[in-house]
């Protein structure tokens, strides 16, 4: 289930008289799948409003807020899928997990204060609070993607 993505030396334990593996642990292929959306979506999101913000054109602001709904409904099943992972796991919560499941909820949590704001009338729904949810929101989902994907440090015992 877990897969090996880097393999570093073996290190010596003089005390224990073993050898100890060190390696990264992959996130599973369809949580990884399912990262990759929010990360993009909420990316979308930053983008649409920055061209509505320089146009002033009204689907700007509704490819904003159908990018930010569908960056909840995918970030959601990530947080979700994560959280779960995390408590069945001996050891969840070590290993830069807990970091991955943070940046997870911070995106979620300012994803959907984003949501709020891009509700409103289009006129008032990208102003400069839409637009630094967003950023807020897809920062954190970058950090999530690269938590998620850069691996959680693992040792065993040979």
């Amino acid at each position: 289930m877990a897969i090996a993505r880097s393999l570093e030396p073996q290190h010596w334990n003089e005390d224990a008289m073993a050898t100890v593996l060190t390696y990264r642990e992959a996130l599973n292929p369809l949580h990884a799948i399912l990262l990759a959306f929010p990360v993009a979506l909420f990316t979308g999101t930053v983008l649409s409003d920055w061209a509505y913000l320089a146009t002033a054109e009204i689907q700007w602001s509704n490819f904003s807020a159908w990018l930010n709904a569908f960056g909840l409904l995918f970030g959601g099943v990530v947080l979700a899928w994560g959280l779960v992972s995390a408590i069945l796991r001996p050891r969840g919560w070590r290993g830069g997990r807990g970091l991955h499941i943070a940046a997870l909820a911070v995106m979620w949590v300012f994803g959907f204060l984003g949501a709020l704001v891009h509700g409103r009338d289009a006129w008032y729904s990208v102003t400069a609070a839409g637009m630094i949810l967003s950023l807020i929101t897809a920062a954190a989902a970058l950090a999530a993607g690269w938590t998620g994907f850069r691996g959680f440090p693992r040792k065993e015992a040979l």
